[in-house]
């Protein structure tokens, strides 16, 4: 072998398109990401331990992985973009059509382990996402600690700890130090205060947030528990900053309009119902199987989709699985309930 050979060649970068939206996870390695933009690089320790896999909710989610990709060309782009730029993906479009089941779509196929859904409500708050602090929990357990009453025999249990009293929320678990990005599903955001996406919008372009209570004790480290279940961190110095940015999934039914620097900071994708052809793949992952009449059911959801009609997937998925119930009579009092199960989501009733 001459000098020459012996040179080892550098690695190629990772294609900028690393997502396919197969749902299929890759074997041996996880994907390599494509390098963040140098405006979008942050620092953050100690290391977490790698997150755990949630097979069931993926599972419930996506259904069985099957060959062929589950989204269009468009919004596979916009998904690559928002991942290459570390940007929030913010996803629009009307309710059933798969927006929140994009996230798992992403955690699966990449690998980046369980999705940290935050469902959004009006009384939703920053705070909340980040954490929650039990200061009445640990008030008792210290007059408790205090008094004797921990069952500490001649006093030598330790004062309660005050990371057993805190615990992070989807947010803070999300902006976490981890080797690989975790996914973070924000659903339904324009159910918010209208104060929620300029809050949310300082705390995700900085990738960091700081605990007052921490702060305050001046631990150099405390271990609290995270939004996963069973789950415990580290933190230092009362301050969290992400080591890779978060794949962050922001989900929209179109209630309002979010304010324009929230929306710069976002890559925007409007997500369409799917094809005929992607329904009947949606209804295989989920049943297993192609059952018989499924086709017709799937012919009369896109035709009241044609017509202007605001039907959810779910929708569809229930159908197919009542008319395909051993016993089940399409006509008459069968007719109505698939009536029932189609109707028009936007009427009301």
């Amino acid at each position: 072998m001459t000098e020459q050979d012996a040179v080892v060649q550098p690695v190629a970068p990772p294609s900028w398109r690393v997502f396919h939206a197969t749902g299929r996870p890759s074997e041996g390695e996880p994907p390599r990401l494509p390098s963040p933009p140098p405006w979008r690089v942050f620092s953050g320790s100690p290391l977490q331990q790698p997150p755990p896999e949630d097979t069931p909710s993926a599972r419930r989610r996506l259904g069985v992985v099957r060959d062929g990709t589950q989204l269009r060309d468009e919004e596979i782009d916009a998904v690559n973009a928002a991942l290459l730029l570390r940007r929030p993906l913010l996803i629009t479009g009307p309710p059933g059509v798969g927006k929140s089941t994009l996230a798992y779509l992403i955690s699966q196929e990449l690998r980046l382990g369980r999705v940290l859904p935050w469902s959004i409500v009006s009384r939703t708050t920053l705070g909340g996402g980040l954490y929650d602090y039990d200061a009445i929990g640990r008030a008792q357990a210290i007059a408790a600690w205090r008094a004797g009453a921990d069952g500490a025999e001649g006093g030598t249990g330790g004062a309660p700890d005050l990371g057993d009293f805190l615990t992070l929320g989807p947010l803070g678990t999300a902006l976490l130090a981890y080797e690989r990005p975790r996914v973070l599903l924000v659903d339904e955001l324009d159910k918010s205060d209208i104060d929620l996406p300029n809050d949310l919008l300082h705390v995700l372009e900085n990738g960091s947030y700081e605990i007052p209570e921490l702060v305050r004790a001046g631990a150099a480290e405390v271990s609290v528990l995270t939004d996963d279940p069973h789950g415990r961190a580290v933190i230092e110095g009362g301050r969290v900053e992400c080591a890779e940015f978060p794949v962050v999934v922001i989900t929209s039914n179109g209630e309002r309009e979010f304010p324009a620097a929230f929306r710069r900071r976002c890559l925007p994708l409007e997500m369409r119902p799917p094809s005929r052809e992607q329904l009947v793949s949606i209804v295989v992952s989920h049943l297993r199987e192609n059952p018989e009449g499924a086709e017709d059911l799937v012919d009369d959801f896109v035709q009241r989709l044609d017509g202007g009609g605001t039907q959810s997937v779910d929708q569809l998925l229930n159908a197919v699985q009542l008319t395909t119930a051993h016993g089940f009579r399409a006509d008459g009092d069968g007719r109505k309930l698939i009536e029932m199960l189609l109707r028009d989501l936007s009427k009301g009733r």
